[in-house]
């Protein structure tokens, strides 16, 4: 009598949950950033407009190039579109297709990164550094854990197409290119968040200002 291999019924990674304990993980560490994430926007918030010292005479929040930054957060967000892509080639099985989007999506994210240095190097210039005033080391620290998360996702990508070049990524295990992908989508969420708070909408001035 021949018996249905186990693996048939209960995939090796399948939780008790029904997901995947991968998928899992992915989950519960994206819930934690959401906490930390969460915790250093509300001290920029908090700190945003109580500390207008240093060489600005409409606060610190006046070296901000809006169109600029602006330009920075559409390619990121079109990262977003090409990771879709990605996953999509990978799920039907086009191999050569998800490399070219994941390279695509991996590109974006260095232009971002790019375009947040070249910013950093113009804040610093007009004399806003972390130890400027508590605004300085507030919003260096949110866009730079930010940025770091973006590095992180741009190694994490490429890295993926290195395996996928070894034969590593075959259709059937197109659940490590989603998963990366939440990852990059919850990047890419979380700067539009920042991008609201921090560029778009102004920051009240302390009482004696004005």
């Amino acid at each position: 009598m021949q018996h249905a291999h186990p693996a048939a019924h209960a995939p090796e990674h399948e939780t008790t949950t029904g997901l995947d304990h991968r998928k899992l993980l992915m989950w519960a560490f994206l819930g934690s950033d959401c906490l930390l994430f969460g915790a250093l926007i509300s001290t920029y918030m908090i700190y945003r407009g109580r500390s207008l010292a240093g060489p600005f005479p409409n606060g610190p929040e006046g070296v901000f190039d809006i169109p600029f930054t602006s330009v920075s957060a559409f390619v990121l967000l079109m990262s977003s579109l090409t990771m879709v892509l990605a996953l999509a080639a990978s799920q039907r099985g086009h191999i050569r297709g998800m490399r070219v989007w994941l390279i695509a999506t991996a590109l974006l994210g260095t232009v971002f990164l790019g375009g947040q240095f070249f910013e950093f190097t113009a804040f610093v210039a007009e004399g806003l550094t972390p130890a400027t005033n508590v605004f300085g080391t507030s919003f260096f620290t949110l866009t730079g854990f930010h940025g770091a998360h973006v590095t992180l996702g741009v190694i994490i990508l490429l890295s993926l197409v290195v395996v996928s070049l070894r034969g590593g990524l075959p259709k059937e295990e197109s659940l490590t290119v989603e998963i990366a992908g939440l990852y990059w989508h919850f990047v890419d969420i979380v700067w539009i968040v920042i991008f609201t708070l921090v560029y778009l909408i102004p920051a009240p001035l302390p009482p004696h200002a004005g």
